[in-house]
């Protein structure tokens, strides 16, 4: 089905064009996935809330604004994404699904998260990437299994301190955001693996040398005068990363080190659905 028809068909909210649109989807699959990413979808299908054993459900890049209350009974679901959608708020169904370890919230318009995320308490992986977040919930501080944290492409200025408090938080991604300093708050999280703050306005880089944890430091495309000192074998993505952690200096100038070839940092892309 061409994804015009598909965007017509949309409009329409009789039962047989969302049945169109979903292919005849009718039982749920046997690996317990539904994948309706790229549906043109405006409305979540009611009978996808009777797969009761659902696993995994990717509404990725659809018109999706609400969620229908049916949704909390998905009590075994542990991967939502809904990601590329038109969220100015995340439905609070979706905070009912309390077995939930991973979920894609980015590319919305969500300028907050509820209160009631802290219920989630087994997610693991949150994407709250390209939103319109001028602070990070302090919310997200309660999620005391939480080991990834893809915050990248908001206007976030600072970090809050109860941040500390996530002890199995092993990556960040900060890229993108209004960082005007390095977070003071991520230099008492030892057990982090990896920091990324690319592309902020960031001029100076304390010392990460005491982190023990810390594998990969990337902060490119900072304002910075110095590369942020780091323990043997961590590997650092920005200027005069292959040098040492101070920029050379003559007669009292700054003189920027070219790379010939400069790392690449990991794609920010989630798995595709198994």
């Amino acid at each position: 089905m061409g994804n015009s028809l598909k965007a017509i068909v949309a409009f329409v909210p009789s039962d047989e064009c969302q049945k169109y649109l979903l292919e005849d989807l009718e039982e749920m699959p046997v690996d317990k996935m539904v994948d309706l990413s790229g549906r043109q979808l405006r409305r979540l299908p009611l009978h996808i809330c009777s797969f009761r054993e659902l696993v995994k459900l990717y509404l990725s890049d659809n018109n999706l604004n609400h969620l229908p209350p049916e949704l909390e009974q998905l009590q075994n679901l542990q991967i939502l994404a809904l990601d590329f959608n038109k969220f100015k708020a995340l439905p609070l169904v979706v905070c009912t699904l309390k077995q939930l370890c991973i979920l894609y919230l980015g590319n919305n318009k969500l300028c907050s998260l509820p209160l009631e995320l802290r219920l989630l308490q087994n997610l693991k992986t949150l994407w709250i990437e390209s939103n319109c977040l001028q602070c990070l919930p302090e919310v997200v501080c309660e999620l005391s299994l939480l080991k990834t944290l893809h915050a990248g492409s908001n206007a976030l200025r600072t970090l809050p301190a109860q941040l500390r408090c996530l002890q199995e938080l092993r990556t960040i991604w900060l890229s993108g955001n209004l960082l005007s300093e390095f977070p003071p708050v991520l230099l008492d999280m030892p057990f982090l693996e990896v920091i990324d703050v690319d592309r902020n306005s960031i001029r100076f880089f304390p010392s990460l040398a005491h982190l023990p944890g810390l594998k990969l430091v990337i902060y490119d495309h900072n304002p910075c005068r110095n590369a942020p000192k780091v323990a043997k074998g961590v590997r650092r993505v920005g200027r005069w990363s292959e040098e040492t952690p101070e920029p050379r200096k003559r007669s009292g100038a700054v003189i920027e080190i070219t790379l010939n070839e400069k790392p690449s940092p990991p794609p920010g892309i989630k798995p595709e659905p198994e």
